[in-house]
């Protein structure tokens, strides 16, 4: 198998293929477009010119269309010979590890999907032709709201702040119920960037008039960055230096973003790039599984459309809060809290109860594998 480093240099080669082609093309068409409007024109001047005027036109577009045909022809076959390196780079053939009436009946609920995520990351063009061709509606005005936050977002890399000051400040009485610390980074954010640029007087004055309000809420800081005015002439070498760490600018629009998404009732990642993510990181266990089943009989998928193995993800894909038992369908509580059983599954103390009859070491099958195990072997999770 090739590294992933010689894959990534091949695809590079496509890639600028592509891009050489691509403009090598557009001049190609225009140059056609050109000698079709000196021929025109030619015509106008001297209609008896028509015949070999129109000649001319067909000897010159055939050539141009040999050549459009010989561009594109150069970067297919660039493209099949990258094809052919990722087919022997990665030998597993995933038609035998998906569900192919997955999204039978719900091919609307795929297609809302990719109309939300081209949306959500900007590309507004393309998710408009994809609705107006897909017949899709999406909810009124979503698409400037997210205009908006790309603006703001623009302005950010920009270092301008104020827009996202603006948009906190229009939005403080929905922001204040789930208090983040959005609005106060902002501010502080501002007030290191007058600080650092030499305008001390002006950093002064914007503290005097936004600070005030979150000294109950951010009193040490405040009082950090009060005290940094004793070094603002060499901040960098200060017990301050904090202040100029470069990844705050990142944090400050993951952070907007995030909230942002949140007042509009969205997740701060695109469901769909969450998704192929986790099914990406979820394939290795998934083939594995796969081939396993094939080999002994009487092993299915379960019944209630769930995977008869655990996926291991990040701490970045768990997004539940709360328990659910995969057997009751109830949210956990202090009276009823999840059980890891010894194969690793977990389900409710109450199912966990009834499988075993209320006796510890009478041995039950685990609802979702062939271990057996007892109820004296579960362990009590707390999250």
């Amino acid at each position: 198998m090739e590294s992933i480093e010689a894959i990534a240099a091949d695809f590079d080669k496509v890639d600028n293929k592509q891009q050489h082609s691509a403009t090598d093309i557009e001049n190609t068409l225009q140059a056609l477009i050109d000698i079709v409007s000196e021929a025109r024109d030619a015509i106008q001047k001297e209609p008896a010119s028509l015949s070999s005027t129109l000649g001319l036109l067909k000897q010159k577009t055939l050539s141009s269309a040999k050549h459009l045909s010989s561009q594109q022809e150069e970067f297919r076959r660039y493209a099949m010979r990258h094809d052919k390196t990722l087919r022997a780079s990665f030998k597993t053939d995933l038609n035998n590890i998906w569900d192919p009436r997955a999204f039978d009946g719900n091919e609307d609920i795929l297609e809302k999907a990719l109309a939300l995520h081209f949306i959500r990351e900007g590309q507004f063009n393309i998710a408009e032709s994809f609705l107006q061709e897909g017949f899709l509606e999406l909810p009124s005005g979503l698409k400037d709201q997210f205009a908006e936050m790309y603006q703001i977002l623009e302005a950010m890399r920009a270092c301008n702040l104020q827009p996202a000051i603006q948009w906190t400040a229009l939005h403080k009485e929905e922001l204040d119920k789930k208090p983040s610390g959005l609005e106060f980074a902002l501010h502080r954010l501002h007030f290191v960037q007058l600080l650092t640029n030499g305008q001390q007087d002006a950093a002064l004055a914007y503290a005097k008039s936004n600070f005030s309000r979150f000294a109950t809420s951010h009193l040490k800081e405040i009082q950090r960055l009060m005290c940094s005015f004793l070094y603002s002439s060499r901040i960098p070498k200060s017990p301050y230096a904090d202040f100029l760490d470069p990844n705050d600018w990142l944090d400050i629009q993951q952070r907007f973003t995030r909230e942002f998404c949140q007042l509009l009732g969205f997740s701060s990642d695109s469901p769909l790039y969450v998704s192929v993510l986790v099914g990406t990181l979820a394939l290795p266990t998934i083939v594995k599984m796969s081939s396993i089943m094939k080999d002994k009989s009487g092993l299915e998928w379960s019944q209630a459309g769930e995977l008869p193995v655990e996926i291991p993800l990040s701490n970045s894909q768990r997004y539940h809060s709360v328990f659910a038992c995969p057997v009751s369908k109830e949210q956990s509580t202090e009276e009823n809290p999840p059980m890891l059983m010894a194969c690793g599954h977990v389900i409710c103390k109450f199912c966990l109860d009834r499988l075993s009859k209320g006796n510890q070491n009478s041995r039950f099958k685990c609802p979702y594998c062939p271990t057996e195990s007892t109820a004296s072997q579960s362990r009590r999770i707390y999250i």
